[in-house]
């Protein structure tokens, strides 16, 4: 979504990629040897037992090898005596294992070059280890052993040994939520802030590994990468900033990124979320990573005797932004202060200049404080202000198993405020508890939907979606509620559609109060667009997380109270104006329509979003393109583009009701009447809806022209009116001709398994304006066909789990795609957005025999929802009966109401649709 159509374009590599996705995953199958690549939780080695054939002294103890101390000159290593030799481990009861990691000693004369592994089943996997006694890592079909043997076969000295094994159970031994998710999922397609682990729930940090050094197309971090470029402190929309690189102290850092890179493997590497681990060979360290909310944690430990630095480039391209003008202060010994400009904003758009502050502490002391600016070397700094490349140092002489641990706080007001994030959240250097509290509160976030059943990849692909729909759209204020205030000051566009930017902010230093316990009312967020969200987060957040909607809808009229215009996509603290129409509308609605809006006063909001709605709102792009929607207003048609009409006219009907139900009855006429426009661009011959001109001529009625559309064609776009899909069936000719126009396009679609780059194809689940169209038969008398395309989009679209697919190969939006393939694999959704008079959920097949919400008690009244799905299989997709807490359900929808008072629905699925199912009771749209 990020990147408009007929604007910005993706390279054509992406784009020709995406029309061979097939061909693709095929070759992907291959150069894999036809195994699946996963992020796996923590090794299980440490729970067993050790023995072995001898051990060389107590230095070289057989229980160092699950000791966690790996690839240490001199420590944690197993040694044997002799060169035939054999270590197991072994538990009290049986575990069901499919990953085994071997760590070759570091010792170059004691390395093992073969060896075998042994299980108690009796099968035996022959490894060859690497002569640079680096990881290697044995992947193998599920064993269910109750031990592991590695056999040594040949070594290069007289006594041979190992550094560490670490033992990995299969997904049918995953008891955590943490544990289903795989970051690595479309990281080789994903954008600069897809990939962060080290990040709490929508956390201000945002912190994670860089292998490209780009915003698209795998930029970031991706997995087909064999470098590390950095571990830059955040990945936000439009936003990025500090750097931070432990190198060789050699190494010089006025050369760049090039210079200071490293080489890595993922056979060592645990990626989670909360947490990373990862080793840098070229700078003989171990990096551990986490995070609280705005503070980065990490622990550095040196595998070899080192002169070691840890740097922290201020300046440069990271990402999407660029870093320039930083400002360093000495604080002390093991502390140093500062900030960094973020400028030069991904696609252009939101202020100018956003101040990053930062707040840095070691827990040992340096040996020097160096720094960088351009050509200069810098030694022993106090102070620091430097341009355009520029950054810091700090010096080491580090001996072989010395930890130093590192914590980076930021903020977007002040110092002052960063150091108090810093000690609020992160007072103390326990790094394993810090962690342990970050995957808990993981544990905790994305525990609210348990699933039960379905396949290990299912699972697998689940719990990621969520996690990327509770990592994105990052918070922006501080512990004590202070945020930056940038939606005023003088505001230039280049003349394109979403381009719009801030040179010269007025930055204020704003605080949204206490509620009455005390607390900040609510928090202030930096996202990515709100295009569509009515189809997915939307109605995802308020079944699981509603506070979290109730916190973004308040936080987004707070930005129309300070600057006047409610955010399409806010950027530290301002306007970004990325894609089109008045989006935030349909999520305030959304929150106000179910009451889940309590932080914020719904009378203010609806003005705020009747003002958007109006010439200089955020509808029109602001004052940029305010003709626009004046012409709009005073004709019936967006002149030239019928994406931005079916946009606008679901924004109208949105208004209406939340009009309607606070009792502005003028309001609601008025948005009412809007609402219709979208009639005036409907051609009788294709049946689809088409761009006008100024003078009420279509532009095209060629229904895959995407001119005319916002990243889309007539073909994806017309079923975009969901508040009158009635409407449409009439204008078509009835209910059968809507079922066969959409069943033909999903024929079509199915062929290139419903993924099209941007404005290609007849149907598309790889972006946002096809993310509904399934839905819709259930409107037109066919139920049956929704729950047939669901399971089918659903499977083919975003069942990929691999580096390369898993929301379309295309652009996951901050939760967007997740959020759609996470509401299919439940089995709810709603093509209103649960905007309507009385919020409702649709029903279609779940993929999981049982999903469990639970519900947020202060806002629902119920203890949890729960959903059960019988005879449920890859081929039984269609609803034969339902039940609603106990009695028949024969509407294929439910309304909000029931939904929070907590219940069952029980769902009964054949491999054959029941057409009398779900029919003709429509659920009350206005």
């Amino acid at each position: 979504m990020a990147i408009i159509s007929n604007k910005i374009i993706l390279t054509p590599i992406f784009i020709e990629s995406m029309k061979n996705l097939k061909i693709y995953l095929v070759l992907f199958t291959v150069l894999f040897n036809a195994q699946l690549i996963f992020a796996r939780p923590l090794s299980i080695a440490s729970k067993a037992r050790v023995s072995s054939s001898s051990q060389l002294d107590k230095r070289h103890a057989h229980d160092n090898i699950n000791d966690g101390i790996i690839s240490i000159d001199g420590k944690g290593n197993w040694m044997a005596k002799g060169n035939d030799a054999w270590i197991m481990l072994s538990w009290d009861k049986p575990q069901l294992v499919d990953k085994i990691v071997i760590f070759n000693s570091p010792s170059e004369t004691n390395r093992i070059l073969y060896g075998k592994l042994e299980f108690s089943d009796g099968s035996t996997i022959d490894v060859e280890l690497p002569t640079d006694g680096s990881a290697k890592a044995i992947e193998f079909e599920e064993k269910n052993t109750s031990f592991v043997r590695f056999n040594a076969n040949k070594g290069l000295g007289k006594n041979i040994g190992l550094s560490e094994i670490e033992v990995y159970p299969s997904a049918n031994q995953y008891k955590e939520p943490v544990e289903w998710v795989d970051p690595y999922i479309e990281t080789n397609r994903g954008r600069f802030f897809l990939f962060i682990t080290g990040q709490r729930p929508y956390g201000v940090v945002s912190a994670a590994p860089m292998t490209i050094n780009w915003n698209n197309s795998g930029g970031g971090y991706a997995h087909k990468s064999k470098e590390i470029l950095g571990f830059p402190q955040i990945h936000a929309w439009t936003l990025s900033g500090l750097n931070l690189m432990p190198t060789l102290a050699s190494i010089d850092p006025r050369k760049g990124e090039d210079e200071w890179k490293s080489p890595f493997k993922h056979d060592d590497e645990i990626v989670q979320p909360g947490y990373h681990r990862v080793h840098l060979p070229k700078s003989n360290v171990w990096v551990e990573q986490t995070a609280t909310d705005r503070v980065s944690f990490y622990k550095f430990r040196w595998t070899k005797d080192t002169e070691a630095q840890l740097l922290l480039s201020l300046g440069g391209l990271l990402g999407n932004s660029r870093m320039t003008n930083p400002k360093i202060k000495r604080t002390g010994h093991s502390e140093f202060e500062g900030s960094v400009s973020s400028v030069d904003r991904a696609y252009n758009v939101g202020p100018k200049d956003v101040k990053i502050y930062f707040v840095v502490q070691v827990d040992k002391k340096w040996t020097s404080l160096d720094g960088w600016d351009g050509e200069k070397v810098l030694k022993d700094i106090s102070l620091l202000e430097g341009g355009d490349s520029a950054g810091t140092t700090m010096l080491y002489n580090a001996k072989a198993g010395d930890e130093v641990k590192m914590k980076i706080a930021i903020s977007y007001t002040s110092i002052e405020n960063a150091r108090n994030n810093l000690n609020t959240e992160c007072s103390n250097w326990d790094f394993e508890r810090v962690r342990n509290d970050s995957q808990d509160i993981w544990n905790e976030w994305l525990g609210k939907i348990k699933v039960e059943g379905g396949s290990a990849a299912q699972r697998i692909k689940f719990y990621t979606d969520l996690w990327h729909v509770l990592l994105g759209r990052h918070r922006i204020n501080d512990v004590n509620g202070d945020y930056p205030d940038r939606t005023t000051g003088v505001t230039k566009s280049t003349g394109n559609l979403t381009d719009g930017f801030t040179t010269e902010a007025n930055f204020k230093v704003r605080n949204p109060g206490k509620d009455a316990e005390g607390k900040v009312k609510h928090n202030m967020y930096n996202s990515d667009a709100w295009w569509l969200t009515q189809w997915n987060l939307n109605v995802l957040w308020g079944l699981a997380w509603p506070e979290i909607q109730d916190d973004m809808a308040s936080s987004m009229v707070a930005y129309s109270n300070n600057g006047g215009l409610l955010p399409r996509g806010p950027s530290g603290g301002g306007y970004s104006y990325i894609m089109t129409g008045s989006p935030a509308t349909n999520l305030i609605v959304s929150t106000f329509m179910k009451d889940i809006l309590t932080k914020t006063d719904p009378e203010n909001a609806f003005e705020q979003i009747k003002k958007n709605h109006l010439p200089g709102g955020m509808m029109g792009g602001g004052e940029f393109f305010a003709h626009d929607l004046e012409f709009y207003i005073d004709n019936g048609w967006w002149p030239n583009n019928a994406g931005i009409n079916i946009e606008a006219a679901f924004q109208d009907w949105g208004a209406a009701q939340m009009a309607k139900k606070l009792g502005r009855t003028d309001d609601f006429d008025y948005f009412w009447e809007r609402s219709k426009s979208w009639k005036n661009c409907y051609e009788p011959n294709q049946k689809l809806l088409f761009p006008k001109n100024h003078k009420g001529e279509f532009t095209t009625t060629d229904p895959l022209e995407n001119w005319g559309y916002v990243e889309a064609n007539a073909w994806q776009a017309t079923w975009g009116v969901s508040h009158d899909i009635a409407g449409l069936a009439s204008l078509m000719g009835g209910n059968k001709e809507l079922q066969n126009k959409l069943n033909e396009a999903f024929k079509q679609g199915e062929k290139s398994d419903f993924v099209y780059s941007y404005g290609k194809g007849y149907v598309s689940y790889a972006n946002q304006p096809g993310c509904s169209n399934a839905h819709v038969f259930s409107y037109a008398d066919a139920p049956w066909l929704t729950q047939y395309w669901v399971r089918q989009v659903n499977e083919k679209a975003y069942g990929g789990i691999t580096p390369d697919l898993g929301w379309g190969g295309h652009d996951e939006d901050q939760g967007q795609m997740g959020g759609v393939s996470a509401l299919m694999s439940i089995g709810l959704f709603n093509i209103v957005g649960t905007e309507s008079k009385k919020p409702y959920y649709e029903i279609t097949a779940p993929v999981f025999d049982k999903v469990t919400i639970t519900l947020d008690n202060r806002y629902y009244k119920g203890k949890d929802f729960v959903i059960k799905t019988y005879n449920n299989s890859k081929e039984n997709c269609y609803i034969q009966k339902a039940k609603l807490n106990g009695e028949e359900l024969d509407n294929f929808w439910f309304y909000h109401e029931q939904f929070a008072a907590g219940g069952e629905l029980e769902i009964w699925l054949r491999d054959t649709p029941n057409k009398n199912w779900g029919l003709r009771n429509y659920p009350p749209v206005n």
